[in-house]
């Protein structure tokens, strides 16, 4: 079985001569827990961002799930990008003014999915993250933890392949970062494909392996053989 992610040798120079990525290689099977690590500026988000189809790499190959970016047109990387890939921000990125279930619905816009189903997918997603009960509260009147909680099932709606979450806990307070951390636990118990960009080693404890990212290389990959439990 071909692996779900898999780079080869990636390179990724910006217009003003950083290198930011400097030969990356990996790979990722469907179901996995992956966390990226590394410190400020090594390269982690950026490596991201080429993952998740935001940004091209400037030499060396990328395949998700056995296509390359340059398969699609621009339309259908962000239809793949929208079917098949969910992702997380640290900021939450959420629309304003606007109620929780309509901020988890967004990504069904851009979806062939009826109309007629989108609350109730939506409404599912927002009873697994536990905010059955926030539907119609916007996000001015929602704590941090319950914006990313938002975020996670807006990132789920559309059942993607893998969840991507850049930082997913750098905006909150420790409980509510380990109760986001729980979530994204249970996802992967239910057998969903996460990659968890950190730099935070107690956030890198509930994942199977552990790349480690400096200076735009892969320093170490590790396998976790006992996790902690949340």
């Amino acid at each position: 079985m071909k692996p779900l992610l898999l780079a080869k040798d990636i390179e990724k120079t910006y217009p003003d001569g950083t290198r930011a990525l400097r030969g990356v290689s990996l790979s990722i099977e469907k179901g996995e827990f992956v966390a990226i690590m590394g410190p400020s500026g090594s390269g982690k988000s950026t490596l991201l961002h080429v993952l998740g189809f935001l940004d091209r790499q400037s030499s060396g190959v990328y395949t998700f799930d056995g296509n390359t970016i340059d398969d699609y047109r621009e339309d259908e990387v962000a239809h793949v990008r929208n079917k098949k890939m969910g992702f997380v921000f640290q900021t939450f990125n959420l629309l304003p003014r606007t109620s929780a279930l309509d901020n988890v619905k967004l990504p069904l816009l851009y979806s062939s999915v009826e109309e007629s189903k989108w609350n109730t997918m939506a409404l599912d997603v927002l009873d697994l993250v536990g905010l059955s009960h926030r539907t119609e509260h916007d996000p001015a009147e929602l704590s941090g933890g319950e914006k990313q909680r938002v975020a996670i099932a807006r990132a789920l709606v559309n059942n993607p392949s893998v969840i991507f979450a850049d930082e997913p806990t750098g905006n909150l307070d420790s409980k509510s970062g380990m109760d986001i951390l729980k979530i994204l636990a249970d996802l992967h118990t239910a057998r969903r494909t996460i990659v968890l960009i950190t730099h935070e080693q107690y956030l890198s404890e509930f994942a199977q392996r552990i790349i480690y990212i400096k200076d735009g290389m892969v320093e170490k990959d590790d396998r976790v053989e006992s996790r902690r439990k949340v």
